[in-house]
């Protein structure tokens, strides 16, 4: 089993990435955040599962163990292949998969295209034990909105500080959000130096 590639990102895709690994090119799938944290030419470790199928191997690739951890879980599940695990991680973060599983909160797993109301009936009933406790998920999800409030108040304070309104600052927080919130997604602490740059960015071209 593949369960890591590390090395320079040579191509990023819709929905998968090639990572250079020792002069060979490995195509990865991956979910919209986690491509938002990959640079080309720029240095990449993903945490990978390999499925194979008898007529392929395909590599599907993620920022953070728990994802490919989940990932995995998400496909003892009866009707769920990889493609739709994928699709799941795509419009939930691993916590917000076990909050809904857990609370079995099917509206929030019918959001995924694919999972209609059997599925994800189907899904509650199977996975209910195996994702995490429901106190586990809320937790987690909590101290991530604990670090979501700390970056946004961080760098708003940074730019009322170097003179802009509070408006100002209120819009340049929201231009920035997707890249911190891609951060927080991949399990990674906003960093409010890059944050404060795109932020004056995005006030320079308004």
């Amino acid at each position: 089993m593949i369960a890591s590639v590390n090395g320079t990102v040579a191509a990023i895709a819709p929905d998968a990435a090639v990572i250079e690994v020792g002069g060979v090119g490995v195509l990865t799938h991956c979910t919209p955040g986690t491509l938002a944290t990959l640079r080309v030419g720029e240095q990449a470790r993903l945490a990978t599962s390999l499925v194979v199928r008898e007529e392929s191997l395909t590599l599907y690739g993620f920022a953070t163990d728990d994802e490919r951890a989940v990932f995995e879980l998400l496909q003892t599940a009866s009707g769920v292949g990889p493609k739709l695990a994928l699709s799941m991680l795509a419009v939930h973060t691993p916590n917000a998969l076990r909050v809904a599983v857990a609370s079995a909160d099917l509206k929030a797993l019918t959001k995924v295209p694919g999972i209609g109301q059997k599925g994800a009936q189907r899904i509650v009933l199977e996975l209910k034990d195996r994702l995490g406790t429901p106190e586990e998920a809320v937790t987690a999800a909590l101290h991530g909105e604990q670090r979501a409030a700390l970056w946004r108040e961080q760098v708003h304070s940074g730019l009322v500080g170097l003179g802009y309104s509070g408006r100002d600052a209120d819009e340049a927080v929201a231009a920035v959000e997707p890249q911190a919130d891609a951060d927080l997604a991949a399990g990674r602490q906003p960093q409010i130096a890059a944050l404060l740059k795109a932020a004056l960015r995005a006030l320079s071209v308004r």
